[in-house]
C-alpha cells in the first residue's frame, strides 16, 4: 500500500490497535480485509504503520469507526472475514454499532458454534422477540427469520422460561394437499416443516432433537391442528405465515395461553395461499397499538446467504416483484 500524501489542512483519524495479532486479523491475509475497506471508501487514504492506522481525506471519521468497530469484534474473540467487514461498513454508514450486533450471543450449538444476529435488522428482531409476547418477523428469504426464531425458542427452553417449543406451518402448496401425500401424519407434514426441523437439529443435534420430540418438549404440527387448543407455557413459531388465510391467522393468534410467546414469520412477496388472501396482508394496521406485540421488517440488507441473494432480492424489490 502506497503511503498517503497529506497536508496539515487535511482531516485525519488515527486508530491505535493493541497487539500484533489483532492487527494481522484486522487487515486479513495479504491485506484482503484492508482492500475491502479501501474499495468502499475510494476517497480516503489509509496508511498502516506498525500498530497504527491513519486515515486521511473524505470520510476519515467514518473509516476510523469501521476499524474501531472491527477491533471491538476481534477483542471478543470473533473471527472476521470480507462479509463481516462489508456488513460493518453498511452499519457504520447507517450510524449503527456493529460490535453490539456481532457480539450478541443467543446460544451455543451442539457443535460449539455460536448463534448470533449478523445484521442490525436481525438484532432488532431478536430484541423484539425477547421483549414482547408476540413478534412478527417479515422479510425476504435468507434474512434468518426462522433460524433466529428457533434459536430464541431453544434458548427459552434451555432457560426453563417455557416447557415446550411448538413449530407449525400452513401446509400450502397451491392449496391444502396433505391428503394426497403418502404416509402417516408426520410423513405428510415433513416436507412443509423440514426447514424448522433442520434449524432445530443444527441447534441441538439430531439425537437431542429426537429426544425432545419424543418427550413432547418440541411439538411439530400443521397449522390446522392448532384449532381448538390453548397453548400455555410454550414458545410457538408459525413459519411461512403469508400462506395463512385471515381466518387461520386469527385462529392461531387466539391459541396463545399464559406463559407463552409467539413468533410469526413470513414473506409477503411469496404468497401461495389460494385466492391470494394472506393473513399477513393488512395485519399490522389491524393490530397496531397492542402492547407486547411487535412487527419487525427485514430487508435485502439483512440477507445472510450468498451476497448474490441480497442483490436478487433488491432487484425484485425495485421492480415491485
Amino acid at each position: 500500500m502506497e503511503p498517503a500524501r497529506t497536508t496539515t489542512a487535511e482531516p485525519q483519524t488515527i486508530v491505535h490497535v493493541a497487539g500484533n495479532h489483532l492487527m494481522a486479523d484486522l487487515l486479513g491475509p495479504r491485506d484482503e480485509l484492508l482492500d475491502v475497506v479501501e474499495d468502499a471508501f475510494p476517497r480516503a487514504a489509509i496508511t498502516v504503520r506498525g500498530n497504527e492506522i491513519s486515515v486521511h481525506g473524505d470520510e476519515n471519521d467514518r473509516v476510523g469507526r469501521v476499524f474501531q468497530e472491527l477491533v471491538l469484534v476481534l477483542e471478543q474473540g470473533q473471527r472476521i472475514g470480507p462479509d463481516v467487514v462489508r456488513r460493518t461498513i453498511d452499519m457504520v454508514r447507517a450510524d449503527e454499532r456493529p460490535s453490539e450486533v456481532f457480539t450478541h450471543e443467543l446460544l451455543r450449538t451442539h457443535r460449539g458454534g455460536r448463534v448470533r444476529p449478523r445484521t442490525s435488522g436481525q438484532k432488532r428482531y431478536v430484541d423484539a422477540i425477547a421483549g414482547n409476547i408476540v413478534t412478527f418477523g417479515i422479510g425476504p428469504a435468507g434474512t434468518g427469520k426462522s433460524w433466529l426464531a428457533v434459536a430464541m425458542g431453544v434458548q427459552a427452553l434451555q432457560n426453563k422460561d417455557v416447557e415446550r417449543i411448538v413449530l407449525t406451518r400452513p401446509a400450502v402448496e397451491a392449496g391444502e394437499r396433505l391428503g394426497f401425500l403418502p404416509g402417516d401424519l408426520m410423513a405428510k407434514v415433513d416436507p412443509y416443516l423440514r426447514p424448522l426441523y433442520d434449524a432445530l437439529h443444527d441447534m441441538v443435534g439430531t439425537d437431542t432433537a429426537q429426544k425432545l420430540l419424543e418427550r413432547g418438549a418440541v411439538e411439530v404440527a400443521p397449522l390446522a391442528f392448532m384449532r381448538g387448543r390453548t397453548l400455555n407455557n410454550s414458545f410457538i413459531i408459525l413459519d411461512e405465515a403469508q400462506n395463512t388465510t385471515p381466518e387461520q391467522m386469527k385462529m392461531f393468534l387466539t391459541r396463545l395461553g399464559f406463559g407463552s410467546k409467539a413468533v410469526i414469520t413470513g414473506d409477503v412477496t411469496q404468497v401461495d395461499v389460494p385466492g391470494g388472501r394472506s393473513g399477513l396482508g393488512d395485519l399490522q394496521r389491524i393490530l397496531d397499538g397492542i402492547d407486547d406485540l411487535a412487527f419487525v421488517h427485514l430487508t435485502g440488507s439483512d440477507v445472510v446467504r450468498h451476497r448474490i441473494v441480497a442483490d436478487i432480492v433488491d432487484a425484485y424489490a425495485q421492480r415491485g416483484g
